[in-house]
């Protein structure tokens, strides 16, 4: 009996900002997803893009809340005066960023396809003005300048993260947005020559697919925002960009394995009755069936299907002969907990066919991790009687290849 090890396929999550054209500017972010023996159970993808901006500055405060943020790719420009006590809240620091999840379709180069989502979170920076602060303030900081200290504790709908770095002169602010949010904006108490932002950068959420539904691959796509009055990046009236729009490139690899492990020994089969032949050699009692149940160790993060070839076929499975008598031989398959069917079913005893019917599609709910999967072997009663009527001393055999394969 021989065994085909299925191809191990190698699959992993990226998400990323790429350029896109001349006229657009660009990030990238990436993910990945591949299987963790430690933890099988976790089966989601990791961003792995280096943040920028804030959290690249702030790393001890982002990463244990999970934040990743980038510099927003376009450059804006800023100038001035900006009036005391304005009543328009876009002639002072006004921040509208789109907030609100956008589905995004990835395909990957052999043309499967997924979906994900991603939400700009924050808002953030550097940035200065002009004029003396402690003389224009009477002493008083940079919060003095803006209604009710609104760069540390941060305007509503926007919420502060704890986080404010700076002097007189400049400050370094991140603000948070809960979703569908509007613009946040503060107002200037003092009369300022001229507000410039030195950068600007934005925090991110993503919801990525199940990466066990997805078969091995890289899978790309697109979303783009665009940066202007009205736009979905929106900075107010004092502020020009040199581009409108933003590009967000969404690279995805999935990295999957699929592992097939048989113990030594394990590809030849010998089928016999229950307990042995001793009660057929002792006692005369003619055994119903003959059978043998081999265990099998199994890996597997990816859909899979199962096939049978047989060197001498019958009907649609298997067969074993002596050379001039032959009779069929069933072969099934039970899967380890993890692993269901195409309906979402437990795989017991699940026969396999020559031409394939009903094995078409196993799906993993979770990474199984060297579970133990049982092919059953047997010749049922009636075959076992023909057997016997060619006498004692004949020896039955032959060949069956059970394969596992990942390219459904």
């Amino acid at each position: 009996m021989k065994f085909l090890r299925n191809r191990h396929w190698a699959c992993g999550l990226v998400l990323g900002l790429v350029a896109g054209s001349a006229q657009a500017g660009s990030a990238e972010v990436r993910a990945e997803f591949r299987p963790d023996p430690s933890n099988p159970m976790v089966n989601r993808f990791t961003n792995v893009t280096p943040s920028t901006g804030f959290c690249q500055h702030f790393a001890y405060y982002c990463d244990p809340r999970g934040w990743f943020s980038l510099n927003l790719p376009v450059a804006v420009y800023t100038g001035g005066p900006v009036a005391a006590n304005h009543t328009d809240p876009r002639q002072g620091v006004y921040l509208k960023i789109p907030s609100e999840w956008r589905t995004v379709s990835v395909t990957s180069d052999n043309g499967d396809t997924g979906e994900l989502e991603v939400r700009i979170s924050g808002i953030g920076g550097a940035a200065s003005h002009g004029g003396d602060v402690m003389q224009i303030t009477n002493g008083g900081g940079y919060e003095a300048l803006w209604s009710s200290g609104r760069w540390h504790k941060a305007p509503a709908p926007c919420l502060p993260t704890g986080v404010l770095n700076g002097t007189s002169f400049w400050v370094q602010w991140l603000w948070l947005l809960p979703e569908y949010a509007g613009a946040c904006a503060t107002q200037a108490l003092f009369d300022l020559p001229y507000f410039i932002y030195h950068a600007l950068y934005f925090t991110y959420e993503l919801r990525t697919p199940n990466p066990l539904s997805m078969p091995a691959g890289t899978y790309r796509g697109q979303q783009l925002y665009t940066v202007g009055p009205g736009m979905d990046f929106d900075f107010g009236d004092l502020t020009l960009v040199n581009d409108n729009v933003v590009l967000i490139n969404f690279e995805l690899d999935v990295d999957h394995i699929l592992k097939v492990e048989v113990p030594p020994g394990g590809n030849r089969v010998q089928l016999e009755p229950q307990g042995g032949w001793q009660a057929w050699l002792q006692n005369g009692r003619k055994p119903t069936r003959l059978f043998r149940e081999q265990t099998v160790n199994l890996w597997s993060s990816t859909q899979f299907k199962m096939t049978l070839e047989c060197g001498v076929p019958l009907g649609n499975t298997c067969s074993v002969s002596n050379g001039t008598h032959q009779v069929p031989l069933d072969i099934a398959v039970t899967l380890p907990p993890g692993l269901s069917d195409a309906a979402g079913r437990p795989v017991n005893r699940l026969p396999l066919r020559l031409d394939g019917s009903g094995s078409e599609l196993f799906q993993p709910t979770r990474y199984v991790d060297r579970k133990p999967s049982t092919l059953h072997f047997e010749v049922q009663a009636d075959a076992v009687a023909q057997m016997l009527e060619q006498g004692s001393g004949t020896t039955y055999s032959g060949t069956a290849t059970v394969v596992w394969d990942s390219e459904i």
